[in-house]
């Protein structure tokens, strides 16, 4: 009997652990750099001017490596390269980063819940990205991690949600994407987490960062809404939940873009794309009727500036190029 007791005990610290408020920094954000699709092994060409923005924090949206391996070791060599780059190593530095993968460093094209070494693949990850080891994250399965800055009517919260440990299968029909009706992305852990993180938040801003497009639904390639019950339940948490100026972040797809759309009963919603960092997709001419602004067809990496100075904060976003060239923006959200 003791020994069952002890053990009641010890799964229900854990659960508790599970759903405990991760790290929080009293550091105000007032610049925030992001990114996606960088090859290890190929030609960096963006982080010295990324450094030279000097960034509060650096968000890693996917494909920070390309894994692409069941092998752990292989994947380890890789994370052990891309964090060997100088320019990298200076950024870490002086620069807070956080990170959340997609499909290439969670380890294979397009995958969801049924790759087998994900357990492993997700702790490497942490260590590339050095989570602290009291963070509760640890405890978790799976990648979603949430941080919050700044204090007081200056608090952004950091809210980083896995798009792969337990995403269900996607559905194909020669080379595109098709729709899921019944399947779900984040697993009811993870949603019972976030709608947490959500629930009486009092943070100014809210950065929902994650590897796929979210708002976007006309391409054939993977996004939110090829789920379209689990981009609903998105949505509707939002509506229940009620966090103020919520910006969403995703990568993956080696163009660059910000789409928007209003959501009944919450209001405007935004999804800044930034992807392709060491290669991109030039030949996309891809329509969105969600998209603000311009397509980026070339290398790129994001900008979110944070305007403290009213009575509530504005927020601009913009994507620059190899010679640290404006390519879109600034966009003004959050008016």
């Amino acid at each position: 009997m003791k020994k069952f007791l002890l053990s009641i005990i010890t799964l229900a610290s854990l659960l508790i652990d599970s759903q405990a408020q991760d790290l929080s920094y009293s550091k105000e954000l007032t610049k925030i750099a992001i990114g996606s699709c960088n090859r290890e092994n190929a030609p960096q060409l963006l982080w010295g001017h990324i450094n030279s923005h000097n960034p509060d924090l650096w968000i890693w949206l996917g494909d920070n490596i390309y894994g692409d391996t069941d092998d752990m070791a292989v994947m380890k060599k890789k994370y052990d390269l891309q964090k060997s780059n100088k320019e990298y190593q200076q950024l870490i530095s002086n620069t807070h980063v956080l990170g959340i993968w997609d499909d290439h460093d969670f380890g294979r094209n397009d995958a969801g819940k049924e790759y087998e070494k994900r357990d492993e693949s997700r702790d490497l990850m942490f260590e590339f990205l050095d989570v602290p080891k009291d963070s509760p994250a640890w405890k978790r399965k799976g990648g979603y991690q949430s941080y919050t800055f700044g204090e007081g009517d200056r608090k952004v919260k950091v809210i980083l949600v896995d798009a792969r440990y337990f995403r269900d299968e996607q559905l194909r029909e020669g080379r595109s994407y098709v729709v899921n009706w019944e399947g779900d992305v984040l697993g009811e852990d993870q949603w019972k987490w976030l709608e947490n993180e959500l629930t009486d938040s009092d943070a100014a801003v809210h950065i929902i960062g994650n590897g796929i497009q979210f708002i976007t639904d006309e391409h054939r390639f993977e996004k939110w809404a090829n789920f379209p019950k689990a981009r609903q339940r998105m949505l509707d948490l939002f509506a229940k939940t009620n966090p103020q100026n919520v910006l969403m972040l995703s990568g993956d797809r080696h163009i660059s873009e910000v789409t928007s759309q209003y959501v009944p009963g919450y209001g405007m919603l935004y999804d800044f794309t930034s992807s392709g960092m060491t290669h991109s997709y030039e030949s996309s001419t891809e329509y969105n009727s969600h998209r603000i602004g311009n397509l980026i067809t070339s290398k790129s990496f994001g900008l979110i500036n944070i305007d403290w100075s009213g009575y509530k904060p504005v927020v601009f976003l913009e994507s620059r190029g190899t010679e640290n060239e404006v390519l879109n923006g600034p966009i003004k959200i959050f008016e």
